[in-house]
Formats: C-alpha cells, sequence, structure tokens
C-alpha cells in the first residue's frame, strides 16, 4: 500500500502577556502565562486562515491514489496536538473557534511540545544576566563559547539539542497514526507549539544538520508553516500564513536577519 502524503501545520501561539512584557515571566511561571487580548484574535485569525487553507487545498491518501468524492470525510479528518502551556491552550481554542467547526478533527495534549526552559534566565534582559547571576552568566557564556549555542543549557534550564530530543518522540506518534494500515488514517496534523519547540521540530523533521536551527528566525505569532509529503518520497516547507508580529517582535527578526541574535528573540 503507497506510503500516504501527510500535512504538518507548524503553528506558534498567539501574542501572549510575556511577549508584551518580558517581566510577567518574573512573577508568573512559564506554563500560566496567558494570551494578551491581541493574541485572543490572532489565533482566531490563524484558525480562519487554516481553515480557508484546507478548504482550497484538499489532501491526497497518496500520490497514486487520490481521495475520491465520497471520501470527503476522510479527507478532511485532523489532529491537532497542542503543548500544555496555557497561552498555547487559548491559541487552540481560538484556531478552533476560528476553524468554525467545518474541519473534523480531534485534540491532544503533548508535554513534548513545550517550550523551552529558559532556567535562570527565564523574564530578564540579555544584559540583566550579569547583573543577576554573573557567576552562572560567566559559566553558561563559557560553555556556549566551547559547544555552540544550539548544545549549552542554560542554568537549571534547557539547551536547544536538549528541546530536540523531546520532541523527536513524538514523531513516532504522528507516523501511527498516519500508517496506511489503520483503517482511518490521520493525513492532517495541527501542531499547535513555541518558536524553539517548532524550530527544532522543522530542523528533526527534514533531517536537517543541527546547523540549519540557527538559519531559522523565530517563527511570527500565529504564523503557520506547511511541511507536506511522505516517507521516501521527501517534503517539502513552505509558510502559509504569515501571522503577527509587534514593532519590537519586526526589529528582533531585522536583527536576526543580519545576523545578531540575542536571547530575547527566542523568548516564548
Amino acid at each position: 500500500m503507497p506510503t500516504p502524503t501527510i500535512r504538518l501545520f507548524l503553528i506558534r501561539h498567539g501574542l501572549s502577556e510575556a511577549n508584551l512584557d518580558k517581566a510577567v515571566n518574573q512573577r508568573v511561571a512559564d506554563h500560566a502565562v496567558p494570551l494578551a487580548p491581541e493574541g485572543h484574535e490572532q489565533a482566531t485569525a490563524a484558525g480562519q486562515a487554516l481553515g480557508d487553507y484546507l478548504s482550497r487545498h484538499p489532501i491526497p491518501r497518496s500520490r497514486e491514489r487520490p481521495l475520491s468524492a465520497d471520501d470527503t470525510a476522510l479527507q478532511r479528518r485532523a489532529r491537532m496536538f497542542v503543548s500544555p502551556y496555557r497561552r498555547t491552550r487559548e491559541t487552540a481554542d481560538g484556531i478552533v473557534d476560528g476553524l468554525g467547526g467545518t474541519i473534523a478533527h480531534d485534540r491532544r495534549e503533548a508535554i513534548e511540545l513545550r517550550e523551552i526552559s529558559f532556567g535562570l534566565f527565564d523574564g530578564l534582559e540579555d544584559h540583566e544576566l550579569p547583573e543577576v547571576f554573573p557567576r552562572e552568566h560567566a559559566y553558561y557564556e563559557k560553555q556556549k563559547s566551547f559547544e555552540g549555542e544550539f548544545f549549552a543549557p542554560m542554568p537549571l534550564g534547557e539547551s536547544r539539542v536538549q528541546v530536540m530530543d523531546r520532541v523527536k518522540t513524538i514523531f513516532g506518534t504522528i507516523q501511527r497514526d498516519a500508517s496506511p494500515d489503520r483503517e482511518n488514517p490521520i493525513l492532517d496534523f495541527f501542531i499547535v507549539s513555541h518558536g524553539v519547540t517548532l524550530r527544532t521540530f522543522e530542523t528533526a523533521w527534514m533531517h536537517h544538520p543541527w546547523e540549519f536551527y540557527g538559519s531559522l528566525r523565530n517563527p511570527a505569532n500565529c504564523s503557520i508553516k506547511l511541511i507536506e509529503g511522505a516517507a521516501g518520497r521527501g517534503y517539502t516547507v513552505e509558510e502559509i500564513f504569515a501571522g503577527f508580529r509587534t514593532e519590537r517582535q519586526s526589529q528582533q527578526a531585522s536583527r536576526e536577519e543580519s545576523g545578531v541574535r540575542t536571547a530575547e528573540a527566542e523568548q516564548p
């Protein structure tokens, strides 16, 4: 039986209160940070954009055997995997509202998709790190200069490679859900997660070398990136919804494109 073509829609959460004010992370646990009012509107808009795309681009079960007109229900079935953080849960709610019940789907939480832990550095501006945690910052800078930022874990936090390792554990679940051996395979997956997490997801799924991660800028809030293809035939990647950036986020993105990357640019 041909391997089915699947689609992975990578969706970053909407604008959060911490995106507007990093100090929020100093008084609210990262997993409890809510969306800002604007973030709820963004999530609904992303759901509408997603529904519109799926209406215009039905997916075949495989390139060799497209779905017939009688397979509409199967064609439109999707599964949503959501990071268990408050801002991603609220984003998922908004996406569902935006879809308006037009797409049959179910929803599951995936702890593997949580945001990177910034540890002691969470909620602090770059210039504050050596002032607030001088020793820990010095150790981190030493390790980063020796191993590289991708491999260096933040004090009491994670490294990017550790995030990638846990993100990859959900790949088997996706592949089983999409298996042609299933009576009703799931072909569309909505991955609602965070910036660092989604970049490691793309890097790992596409089998890119670890250095590729550094070439990806942090996605805009509620942006949607589509990975489409099948094992053995390869995958393509395209952005289908640009999402939203505040003026500050746009400035950060411009600095990244100029080769100036800061920890602030990766804040959740």
